[in-house]
């Protein structure tokens, strides 16, 4: 299974993906139905949907997955009781599969025989997402909820988020301890630490700073540079996270502790905590579906 988008809906469309190409570095893949599909150079026909539409909100997030892992998911969905629904996806790429909505609102959507595209020859697009991570009233409970129901996989705990991921890559989603459900993230995976840098350095020429970063993780182990995009969301530049044995050893909230003043391993920049947590609020999750039962 991977993660491979995120579909959003909000006002001016147009205007996010002009940030997201001409400023962030991406690739406009196509316009659709009043939706702007931004591409990276991976193999995934894009990366995030951005819908036209009066409210900002996030439509789903989607993961690909093979037919036995879909098949094995919809009984487990369709055990649990969430709401959920067969999809037939129309969003670029096509496939079908299905869509859940866990406890606190995150839309998951997981599709099979989704088309891929030829990868692109640029060392300065993103390859792809490699997490998308959620604010979460009950971070604890959400993390055993997808253990249980989607068959995820805690990899670390700390005082701030619960790490889990759903192949041998550190973490594809985290739940962040925030009391509140939103999104918390986007995180396009760059080349490799120079890209990120690069990417750094083109946000800079648009006179724009980091709200974090450029910085070092911890968990995931992930080079970073945090921004606060003009529709509202966080972006991040990240490389590839860590990936992790079958076995990894599950982490505490003391194993991941800092120096004083420090909030990552390199401990060389500020964290712009309340721009962050407000940008962190804008895109709540809105279902606009009604659940089905599910073709077991």
């Amino acid at each position: 299974m991977k993660l491979r988008s995120i579909e959003m809906v909000l006002p001016e469309a147009d205007k996010a993906a002009d940030f997201l190409v001409n400023v962030w570095g991406t690739r406009l893949a196509a316009v659709q139905n009043n939706t702007h599909y931004i591409r990276g150079s991976g193999t995934f026909p894009y990366l995030v949907a951005l819908e036209e539409g009066d409210n900002k909100y996030v439509r789903s997030v989607t993961f690909v997955c093979n037919s036995d892992e879909l098949t094995a998911l919809k009984e487990r969905v369709a055990q649990s009781g969430f709401p959920c629904r067969p999809e037939a996806c129309t969003d670029l790429g096509g496939g079908e599969g299905i869509v859940v909505e866990l406890p606190e609102g995150e839309l998951l959507r997981f599709l099979v025989n989704a088309e891929e595209v030829d990868a692109l020859d640029d060392d300065d697009l993103p390859v792809k997402l490699t997490h998308v991570v959620f604010n979460a009233t009950d971070a604890e409970r959400t993390a055993d909820i997808v253990e249980e129901v989607l068959n995820f996989r805690v990899s670390d705990r700390t005082k701030g988020m619960v790490f889990v991921r759903c192949n041998d890559s550190h973490h594809s989603t985290a739940f962040a301890r925030a009391g509140f459900s939103s999104l918390n993230h986007i995180a396009f995976e760059m080349q490799d630490m120079d890209a990120v840098m690069r990417g750094v350095g083109r946000l800079r020429d648009d006179k724009r700073t980091p709200a974090w970063g450029p910085g070092r993780h911890g968990p995931g182990d992930n080079v970073f540079a945090y921004y606060i995009a003009p529709f509202g969301a966080v972006v991040e530049f990240s490389t590839a996270v860590e990936k992790v044995p079958e076995d990894y050893k599950v982490g505490a909230p003391e194993d991941w502790t800092w120096p004083e003043n420090r909030i990552d391993q390199w401990g060389m920049s500020d964290k712009d905590f309340a721009g962050l947590k407000v940008a962190e609020e804008t895109f709540r999750f809105h279902r606009t579906w009604q659940p089905a039962p599910l073709n077991l």
